[in-house]
């Protein structure tokens, strides 16, 4: 009986840790409080092309005129709470916020990135096709352009894993009118000279994996003629943009790195 009972209770905590996992994957619960108390107008809207449907979500600023499109990039922890939220701060910052979750379709029976089992989500981002990550932003750009009340300017941002598809993404979309990069890696080398728009790096102090790109990357975009303005926050970590924001984060520096980078972000934009 006593053996049953370790084994039942060890299951148990396997189990909730599980859960916790999944809940430390794609669930912020503090950003989706800050989300229902948002007085912003937010909407999904079912994005197709190819054959394909892309769940998005819409965040509108509170203007009387067009304003410009912001391209909203996802973690490798897909279109989380965090990103839900992040993509309501820029609609807050006055530009209409469009966040596609790229693993439409590919979780169970078809759902999306809060439909995945816990743990599976990061090892499906990871392995989606470079192509059709293209063709999921061309598609959600071009459906946000095309809003009544879009301006016709647009932007592209993303972090971590959607920070190195920001820079892709610059490589393959000729009218953007610039690109952030958080923390993510850069493009081949190659690529860089398809590149239009300027790109701004935002990267943390304590980041040694991406950090150790920068300096072929200032040399190569050099090299291909083009704009690339990297800025590193000392002290930060990878992810400073949602630990900077995190409840129970507890380095001082993440939020300190996240206040000058929305500052710069914001003022670049406004250019």
């Amino acid at each position: 009986m006593k053996r049953f009972a370790t084994t039942f209770f060890l299951a148990i905590s396997i189990l909730l840790g599980v859960q916790i996992a999944a809940a430390q994957e794609w669930s912020q619960p503090w950003a989706r409080e800050r989300i229902a108390k948002s007085p912003r107008h937010s909407e999904w809207v079912t994005v197709k092309h190819d054959g394909r449907n892309v769940e998005t979500l819409l965040v509108y600023p509170e203007s009387k005129q067009k304003r410009p499109v912001v391209l909203v990039i996802h973690e490798i922890f897909g279109l989380s709470d965090w990103a839900q939220e992040l993509a309501d701060e820029v609609a807050a910052a006055g530009y209409i916020a469009v966040a596609p979750d790229l693993l439409s379709g590919m979780g169970p029976n078809g759902g999306r990135t809060k439909d995945f089992p816990a743990g599976a989500v990061t090892e499906a981002v990871s392995k989606l096709n470079p192509a059709q990550v293209t063709a999921d932003l061309n598609a959600a750009a071009d459906y946000a352009l095309k809003l009544p009340a879009a301006s016709g300017k647009l932007f592209v941002a993303g972090f971590c894993w959607g920070g190195g598809q920001t820079f892709r993404f610059a490589t393959n979309r000729g009218d953007l009118s610039a690109a952030f990069v958080f923390y993510g890696p850069p493009p081949e080398k190659d690529a860089m000279s398809r590149i239009k728009a300027p790109v701004y790096g935002f990267y943390a102090g304590n980041d040694a994996r991406i950090d150790a790109t920068i300096p072929d990357t200032i040399a190569n975009m050099k090299a291909a003629g083009k704009t690339y303005e990297p800025v590193t926050y000392e002290g930060a970590g990878h992810g400073f943009m949602r630990a900077g924001e995190t409840p129970d984060d507890t380095n001082p520096a993440n939020k300190k790195a996240r206040d000058k980078a929305w500052t710069r972000w914001k003022s670049l934009m406004a250019m």
